[in-house]
């Protein structure tokens, strides 16, 4: 199954490589590469790191209400988190950065796994918000208007799901265990059963209108942060643009890489990036150039220091393999005991 959903993201990130690259003059391209000025990735890099960090206190006041972890030992487990989504398919990095938490923390990765896909919802709403924001001062490109039509009902539906789930847990709870009942082998119905309570503790920051501002404010200034990224990275080449279509290409090409393809978001982070900066006077081979390079400079530093973390806390290539394949097969794959937790498992079909 795996390799197909290989192959599949290959195919998808094959067609936007396609896309991004038609009509490209590949000499102005060249040219634009040689000419820029790579210090400015030096800010770009330092404020996504501060980014990086910012995020994982999101993370820990979400973790609070499950165990109270300190921001310094939770991020070590975030970047190997995104280092995971940089070189492994279907995002198995979100899977992986619970699997770590569970090793070092013992925290039951279903609940974990529920801030998770939170943190990935209030992403997606503040990516929503930076395009209405930015309207009057950057249109949204005409063929994307689809896109934030299917991701706002999206987001929003989910939303009202989660917050229903976290306002009235015991009915929930009782729909599932029937769901579980009916349609569960009994064989794993022991293990399944009790996936939901504890995927339900990780929704809890939803019943408190504080939590909920705190976790909003929070993801804004994280995006924020990271559309500053982009104008760093904008100064080292030949062209300017207003910050608010910075923010429009964030949103656009952080809502695009939710779409299946090959680690790192291969031309689906790309394509979009290339056809905003375009819709707005950039040339396609200066656009092409610093898109591009935006994007090494993304992947790159995360992914080296996720390497770091992962040799210094003694995991492998294997673990990567096991959390990939809990993702798979959430059911059949054992998770490593430890002292001071309960056995637990991932909840089915969590992520989005």
């Amino acid at each position: 199954m795996r390799s197909w959903k290989l192959w599949i993201g290959l195919l998808i990130s094959a067609v936007f490589i396609s896309i991004a690259l038609q009509g490209l003059d590949l000499g102005k391209f060249w040219q634009t590469l040689r000419s820029a000025n790579y210090w400015w990735l030096v800010p770009g890099v330092g404020i996504y790191g501060v980014v990086v960090w910012v995020r994982t206190w999101r993370w820990h006041a979400m973790l609070t209400h499950i165990k109270p972890i300190p921001t310094h030992r939770l991020f070590p487990v975030v970047v190997i988190g995104y280092m995971g989504n940089n070189v492994y398919p279907a995002r198995a990095g979100e899977v992986l950065r619970s699997y770590v938490l569970r090793r070092k923390e013992g925290v039951p990765m279903s609940a974990s796994l529920a801030t998770v896909v939170l943190e990935r919802l209030f992403d997606g709403l503040v990516m929503l918000l930076f395009v209405f924001a930015t309207l009057p001062f950057a249109p949204l490109p005409p063929d994307y208007r689809w896109l934030v039509i299917g991701f706002s009902i999206l987001f929003g539906v989910a939303l009202l799901i989660f917050m229903l789930l976290a306002a009235q847990p015991t009915r929930m709870s009782q729909l599932y265990t029937l769901a579980v009942d009916m349609f569960i082998p009994t064989a794993i119905r022991p293990r399944v059963h009790g996936l939901f309570d504890r995927f339900i503790v990780g929704l809890q920051s939803l019943r408190s209108p504080r939590e909920l501002a705190v976790i909003f404010l929070t993801s804004t200034v994280i995006w924020l942060g990271e559309t500053l990224k982009y104008w760093f990275v904008m100064h080292a080449f030949d062209f300017n643009v207003s910050f608010p279509v910075l923010m429009l290409m964030t949103a656009v090409v952080n809502l695009f890489t939710t779409i299946p393809s090959t680690p790192g978001y291969v031309g689906t982070f790309d394509a979009p990036g290339i056809a905003v900066l375009t819709q707005f006077g950039v040339a396609q081979a200066i656009a092409t150039g610093y898109t591009l390079v935006l994007h090494v400079a993304l992947w790159l530093p995360i992914t080296v220091l996720g390497a770091i973390y992962m040799l210094h806390e003694s995991i492998g290539w294997r673990d990567m393999e096991r959390a990939a394949q809990i993702k798979e097969h959430p059911e059949e794959v054992p998770i490593p005991e430890t002292p001071d937790a309960e056995r637990d498992d991932v909840a089915p079909g969590v992520l989005p």
